[in-house]
């Protein structure tokens, strides 16, 4: 990687839109994190049907889950913590059924 602890400007060229690409990497780091919890909340459903045998929790905890990531993705101030809801809920079931 270059060296940017010497660059001008921070490290951009002056043609070049510091903000934007700073905006790019924020907003790719928040969709990876959503993602990341939706994808947990998965995993987590296929365990709540394989080992309890609660297939219906499990499809109903699938739709859940992404439907709190979506909201998470369109509300920046909800973020990741819809989808981690939802985790806990799924984890709940796993230890209560």
């Amino acid at each position: 990687m270059a060296d940017t602890k010497h660059a001008p400007h921070g490290g951009y060229s002056p043609d070049m839109d510091g903000r934007a690409h700073e905006a790019t990497y924020h907003g790719f780091v928040q969709f990876a994190e959503i993602a990341t919890a939706v994808i947990i909340c998965h995993v987590l459903a296929l365990a709540v049907g394989g080992i309890k045998h609660a297939w219906l929790t499990a499809i109903f905890g699938v739709i859940l889950s992404l439907v709190a990531g979506g909201i998470g993705a369109m509300a920046p101030s909800v973020g990741v913590r819809a989808p981690a809801a939802v985790g806990i809920l799924l984890v709940l079931a796993l230890i209560l059924y």
